[in-house]
């Protein structure tokens, strides 16, 4: 997808309609994370995080910033926080763009996606204690079909299908994949992406 001049704009309706599904009400622990989203040499790009493996939750995994959800926080709030806090993001360097399906997770949590516009160049400081490395990925590549492997595995007994995003030497699965598919999705490139 090459962002026209108006990518904003476009990003946002498509992130609008159809409104993002949400699960069902329970008990699970409500977080957010921040899909940044910045446009290189005519091309869309993410930036996405390995964490640390000091941390209690999805040690060493690829993952967008984000967490929990404070007493008295929104999704975006909380994304926003977070992001700064993991990356050194500064909230006001985001623009709101939209959100995407919320997910969620085995360790119970149900995280909503909320996608935002950042500067280009922006020069991400890690937080040692919560992230191991910050990388971007261009949109395209990830969605090109040599790029995603689907696996199964049986969890709880039981068979799964797994997808796989390979980005350059990273394997990003699970919550975050399914992030990134829905992003893919509503990106109108699905995996049947071809040359940008």
């Amino acid at each position: 997808m090459s962002p026209p001049a108006s990518w904003v704009e476009e990003l946002r309706d498509r992130f609008a309609s159809p409104p993002p599904r949400r699960l069902p009400t329970d008990e699970a622990r409500h977080a957010a994370v921040l899909v940044p989203l910045y446009v290189d040499e005519g091309q869309l790009w993410t930036l996405l995080t390995r964490r640390s493996q000091e941390l209690p939750h999805h040690r060493g995994q690829i993952a967008f910033p984000g967490g929990g959800r404070e007493t008295g926080e929104d999704f975006w709030r909380a994304a926003l926080r977070e992001s700064e806090e993991e990356i050194g993001l500064p909230e006001r360097l985001v623009l709101r763009l939209g959100e995407l399906d919320e997910v969620g997770t085995p360790t119970g949590f149900r995280i909503v996606p909320c996608v935002g516009a950042i500067p280009h160049p922006f020069a991400p400081r890690p937080n040692p204690g919560e992230i191991a490395e910050i990388f971007a990925a261009p949109i395209v590549a990830l969605a090109r079909p040599e790029a995603i492997e689907e696996r199964e595995i049986v969890l709880d007994g039981r068979p799964r299908a797994l997808r796989v995003y390979r980005a350059g030497r990273h394997r990003v699965w699970g919550v975050t994949a399914r992030i990134l598919e829905n992003l893919i999705d509503r990106l109108g490139l699905g995996a049947e992406a071809g040359p940008p």
